[in-house]
This record gives C-alpha cells, structure tokens and sequence, in this order.
C-alpha cells in the first residue's frame, strides 16, 4: 500500500492573514492526496521563569507538536522572523525541512514572501529545491548539579543584568582552555546564523552561515581588550555569573529565564540543526544587501552651490 504524502504547516496566530494563507495551503495539499497538519508557532514560546517561581521548562523532544514527525516530507512557516525561531524550536529534533513565507516585516530569515507562494508550492510538490543545514544551540541552566532549563537555540543566547544593578562580571571557560574573566553590561553567544542579529549591533562581525563556529561578544565591556571571539564551535561553553544579583538570560529575543548567583549556564552546538529549504541558491551577501544595506555603493553628498 501506498503512503500517503505528509506535509506541516506552522503560522503565526496572530495574523490574520497567516492564518487564512495555511488554511488555504492545507485545502490545496490536501486536494492533491496529502496528509497535512496544522499548527501555530506559539508552541515554540519559551516563557520567562521568574526567581520567586519554581523553574519549570519542557524538554526540547516534547515540544514537536502532534503529527509532526520524521516521516514529514516537508513544513511551510507562515509568519516574521519570531514565528520561524520557534517553528525550528519545535520540529528541529524531526529534522523536517521548512520553506518560510514571510508574512512580518524585515523577514531576514524568510525565503519568500506571500506573492510567490503558488510557484513555492509547486516547486515543493516538484521536489524542485535543496535544504541548508543551519547549526543551532542547546542552552541549560543547571542550578545545584541539577539541570533546571534547556531550550534550542537558533540565533543567540544573551545573559546580561537586571536594571539598575551594576556592571556585571563573567568567568567563562570555553572548552577545555583556561577560564577568562569579562566585565561588561552581559555576554552574547552566537551562531553564524545569530551573527547578523543582535551581536551585530553589540559590535560582533558577520559570519557566513557554513562555517563551523559561534562567537562570543561581550556587551558594552569595561575593557578594551573585551572584544567579540570567534571559536570552533566543537568547543562547550560554561558561564559562572560572578555577581551578587540575579541575572537575565534571553534565548533568540524570544524569552528565557532568570539566573541565580550560583546557576551556570552552559551552551554547545545541539545535535539538531535547523533544515531551510532554498528554491534557489542561498547568495548570503545578496541577503546582506537587500536587507540590511551591506556593501552599497557610497552616494558622495552633493556639491554645495554657492548662492549669489
């Protein structure tokens, strides 16, 4: 007996439009003998603990929504930039490939927008494109030998102050290499990937997607010679916050959980990785230029004219 084809389609609730667009997409799969599931990204939401509150997080296998599976040929994301962090955070460990619509606005992650979609589709049912493996991270907290709270991590982990409390102080070993010792306003590990987001505007250099390391970029630092890192990404990396306050910890701009004086937070490169597919080649520095200006030209200001 023949299996039936299967396909995902994950959407941002909150806009309407996303939400009619998947509902469209599964009637015409469906039309053509498919086995669609339905779901929204809000799944993929980590939620903030608080310190008052017991931590609690779910483990990153349970948060594949139902029908989501590895006999999934492939997943459509409808929605910005937030909606497709957490639709990898739930079907990155069935390592189901997305096409992600843009339906928000910068969509630097996005493959294609909402207009082209009838031709993404038939390239789809056609197998007519290829999949770009992006690394991702697992974040933990462990607090007492205790692992407390993990998520998945495409973008950045940032682990910086409360407000109004002073310059914090970092020791952080990376690997097996001595422990170092930053004081800055927080830390930012990166994927290559995250290279383009906030680590960007904390000072860190772009990365191309493909190479095999993460960064290390401290925020606002005390000292010069705090400046961003670029290491293997085979090497662990294992936070101590030297600090009498709690701290803040924020996965992909998303949300996180507060860390304690004692906590540890440890990052490494997750078995998993986020699977995009590509209807054509990925030209990174074309991205570049199209949505964040990278290597234009320079326009010489206009010559002054002198009034009579």
């Amino acid at each position: 007996m023949l299996r039936v084809p299967k396909a995902g389609i994950i959407y941002n609730d909150i806009k309407p439009v996303a939400r009619r667009t998947a509902e469209e997409i599964a009637d015409k799969l469906r039309g053509y003998g498919w086995d669609v599931c339905l779901t929204t990204g809000v799944g993929g939401i980590l939620g903030y603990s608080q310190p008052h509150r017991p931590i609690c997080h779910t483990p990153i296998s349970q948060l594949v929504p139902p029908g989501f599976d590895r006999d999934m040929a492939f997943g459509i994301v409808l929605g910005g930039d937030g909606t497709v962090l957490a639709a990898f955070r739930q079907v990155a460990p069935c390592g189901i490939p997305l096409l992600t619509v843009n339906t928000g606005h910068m969509g630097f992650l996005t493959e294609t927008y909402l207009n082209h979609l009838p031709q993404a589709i038939e390239a789809l049912m056609q197998d007519n494109y290829v999949v770009e493996e992006r690394a991702m991270l697992t974040v933990q907290v462990w607090r007492n030998e205790a692992l407390v709270w993990e998520a998945l991590c495409l973008n950045e982990m940032v682990l910086h102050r409360e407000p109004l409390t002073s310059m914090c102080h970092f020791e952080i070993e990376l690997g097996a290499h001595t422990p170092v010792d930053i004081a800055a306003d927080g830390v930012i590990i990166s994927t290559p990937t995250g290279s383009t987001a906030y680590s960007l505007s904390a000072g860190g250099p772009v990365i191309a997607p493909g190479v095999p390391v993460l960064q290390l970029v401290p925020i606002c630092p005390h000292s010069l010679a705090s400046r961003a890192l670029v290491f293997a990404d085979t090497e662990p990396v294992t936070i101590f916050p030297a600090n009498s306050n709690p701290l803040v910890m924020v996965v992909d701009g998303n949300a996180g959980c507060a860390i304690l004086p004692d906590d540890r937070v440890r990052v490494l490169r997750s078995p998993y990785a986020a699977r995009f597919i590509r209807l054509r080649p990925n030209e990174f520095l074309h991205v570049l230029r199209e949505k964040l200006g990278w290597g234009l030209p320079h326009v010489a200001k206009p010559t002054s004219v002198e009034l009579p």
